[in-house]
């Protein structure tokens, strides 16, 4: 994905830390104290421009959620988003996934949402995968027991190699759907790229996978 350069992404990032959190490593295992209550907390890792996170907060405001995006360029649209709706229980992570634990501390949260993830197809990029056996072990180590992963996806590498690697790292597959939108699953929220890939023809894959601990 080439990303347009926003030079004042920066700027509007700072002033704006009632959605997107400055400092998150001080909320690790009280992140209760930024949203003032202890609703579940569900997070996506590689939120885009946030059409899913929102709708999602949406749809369930007794459930928190923050999105997590790397690119400064793409989380000000997330942003944007985010300001028009003002919800309480959503907030942004202008952080790298990579280094989750350090802002999430062991049962802090309750659910992950992988959508549309980069497949980072070459098979020396296999680490960078958001399924890959290290984000999985890092996941694990900031859900609550039996936590899920919920993933979606338009590429079908990327989700047989996902299918295997959550096979071997011993997680329990739940929901399983070889073609979404031709399915009976209700309250699907899409993210663009969802959208755009739909109405292209391509066919959307999704499962549900909970850790056994």
């Amino acid at each position: 994905m080439r990303l347009r350069h926003k030079p004042w992404a920066k700027e509007m990032i700072e002033n704006h830390p009632q959605y997107i959190v400055g400092n998150p490593e001080s909320y690790k295992g009280k992140w209760n104290e930024v949203f003032h209550n202890k609703q579940p907390l569900h997070i996506e890792v590689g939120t885009g421009k946030g059409r899913f996170i929102t709708e999602m907060a949406k749809a369930h405001p007794d459930i928190n959620y923050i999105g997590i995006e790397l690119y400064d360029s793409v989380i000000v649209a997330a942003l944007d988003r985010l300001i028009e709706a003002d919800l309480p229980n959503l907030r942004l992570l202008n952080v790298n996934a990579s280094e989750l634990d350090k802002y999430f501390a062991k049962n802090d949260v309750d659910r992950v949402y992988l959508n549309f993830s980069d497949p980072w197809p070459k098979t020396r990029h296999e680490k960078r995968r958001l399924t890959y056996k290290d984000f999985l072990k890092l996941y694990e180590n900031i859900l609550v027991d039996k936590g899920e992963i919920h993933f979606k996806t338009d590429n079908q590498g990327l989700f047989e190699y996902s299918l295997q690697s959550f096979s071997e790292y011993g997680l329990l597959l739940t929901f399983l759907s070889l073609d979404l939108h031709r399915s009976n699953f209700e309250g699907n929220i899409m993210t663009e790229y969802e959208q755009k890939f739909s109405e292209m023809g391509n066919r959307i894959y999704r499962c549900e996978v909970k850790f056994q601990n």
